[in-house]
């Protein structure tokens, strides 16, 4: 019997081999890939109607719109910092650009979101994104239900003076959505909300409000090419600010959203790529012919929380799938009614706001100054839409709040010695601008010995507003003809009051 040929390895199959080897496992997992590829088609089904909507905002058409929610989501797929966010045009930017649009036309408008990617490239790279870390948790958690704010009332327009029979689909949407989970979570149950109603509407020919009544879809692949400008210093100092805006307001809504998929997913994403990927995914979109954007978080909450997905798989499909469906099934995509994705939209709102933070049980826990940040943050965002603008307010409050509670915690008491000729001053806390203006109150000048000790060995000075006092203090004493001596400084806080006074302090 002859011996059985045992096959060579070559380098080939080796090097096949251990490609497969470095594969991530989910690669090799047909229920990650189902979740993923459906997860993508109800984002992108979500994605139309908005990204029509903001173009309609920014007074550009609405292929500019959805172009560049394709480009966006494709890009930062590959380019971005956390896996399974979704990008595409948003109303924050929309916001930001449109008056260029308005004033000097879209050739101005493409420029600057082009512009506005560099910013972002060059934000990223100076380490903008370790900003994140100084965000109070009760400003994230106001960010957080302000969006779910946000995206509610952007949906209650298309319930408003509309045909009737809108409300029975937008109610019968509501109960496939919460009840179809519970039978199977296979099939995402947003996805057969817009298929259910879909089909309902069309096949008993019942006239709603329907996509197509958004803007007409997209019949071609975006072209590229550079926005009709010329390339003058003119040029720049028009759009330069508007590009710096849109810039900042990119990436605070994108790092804020990517820091609510971490808390979600429990896992961690680099804030710095993500800050570089949006600068890219926003010139590639300007090449493009796009609009710009940045992180969506109405789409993400779908892609996340109610979809499951959790790798870039689903956000590239995402984008894919938004030009097939345009482009390949335009018709069709154009006769579902909005009543769909409005519930849709609702019910992402719902389970976006974090209601455990409005429990009553929660708001007797929690601090005053806590409640207030939370509240300043969701009143800003909600009255200026402008999520911008509320985190920056909030961050401020909660600044505020927490400078008043230390200064608090700062103490002096006194101990004359039994000879009275001498009085020690301990002071305790930390010293800055809200707690040592209210130190120069806190000592007897004209009563005291002629000799008086400051003792800082309990105490941190972090700023100049501290030193300003202490030599305040030094210069009423020295008045009265009496000498102060000051005592006990750590070494950092010893080095600031001597480069600030020019005076060395004792330790």
């Amino acid at each position: 019997m002859p011996n059985p040929v045992i096959p060579v390895p070559t380098s080939a199959t080796t090097a096949a081999a251990r490609l497969r080897g470095l594969r991530p496992d989910w690669l090799k997992d047909p229920k990650v890939w189902r979740t993923e590829i459906l997860a993508a088609l109800v984002v992108a089904l979500a994605l139309i109607p908005e990204a029509i909507a903001f173009s309609i905002i920014a007074g550009v058409d609405p292929a500019v719109g959805l172009f560049a929610s394709f480009t966006m989501a494709v890009t930062i797929a590959v380019v971005g910092g956390r896996r399974a966010m979704v990008s595409a045009a948003t109303g924050a930017v929309a916001l930001v650009i449109a008056p260029v649009n308005h004033e000097y036309g879209l050739g101005h408008l493409i420029a600057t979101v082009m512009l506005a990617g560099v910013m972002q490239i060059a934000l990223g790279a100076i380490g903008v994104a370790r900003l994140m870390r100084f965000l109070p948790r009760s400003v994230m958690t106001g960010f957080v239900n302000a969006l779910a704010i946000l995206v509610f009332l952007s949906q209650l327009p298309e319930l408003h003076d509309v045909p009737w029979p809108v409300y029975p689909l937008f109610l019968a949407g509501l109960v496939l959505l919460v009840l179809f989970p519970r039978i199977t979570r296979t099939v995402p149950a947003p996805l057969v909300t817009v298929v259910v109603l879909t089909v309902v509407t069309v096949a008993a020919g019942i006239a709603v409000p329907t996509v197509g009544d958004k803007g007409e879809l997209p019949s071609a692949l975006p072209v590229p090419g550079l926005p009709d400008v010329p390339l003058t210093v003119d040029t720049l100092v028009v759009i330069a600010p508007y590009a710096f805006a849109m810039a900042l307001v990119g990436l605070m809504e994108s790092l804020m959203t990517a820091k609510l998929v971490d808390d979600l997913t429990d896992t961690h994403s680099s804030k710095t790529r993500e800050s570089v990927g949006q600068g890219i995914a926003n010139i590639v979109t300007g090449f493009f012919g796009g609009m710009g954007g940045c992180a969506v978080i109405g789409q993400t909450m779908i892609n996340v929380k109610v979809s499951q997905a959790r790798t870039r798989v689903s956000t590239f499909l995402a984008g894919v799938f938004l030009m097939v469906l345009c482009i390949g099934f335009g018709p069709l995509v154009a006769d579902i009614p909005m009543a769909a994705l409005v519930a849709v939209m609702v019910m992402v709102a719902v389970a976006a706001f974090d209601w455990h933070s409005v429990a009553p049980k929660t708001l007797r826990r929690m601090p005053a100054g806590e409640i207030t940040v939370m509240f300043v943050t969701v009143v800003v965002v909600v009255a200026t839409h402008n999520l911008a603008v509320g985190v920056v307010t909030g961050t401020l409050t909660a600044m505020v709040i927490f400078a008043r509670r230390v200064a608090r915690l700062t103490h002096v008491t006194s101990v004359t010695d039994p000879e009275g000729g001498t009085v020690v001053y301990r002071v305790t806390g930390e010293l800055f601008f809200a707690s040592s203006n209210d130190l120069v109150g806190r000592f007897d000048y004209a009563g005291d010995p002629e000799r008086v000790v400051v003792d800082l060995s309990a105490a941190h000075i972090w700023d100049a507003s501290t030193v300003a006092t202490l030599d305040a203090i030094e210069t009423k004493y020295a008045q009265r003809g009496k000498t102060v001596e000051i005592t006990g400084l750590n070494s950092p806080s010893a080095e600031l009051h001597r480069r600030l006074t020019g005076e060395p302090a004792g330790h």
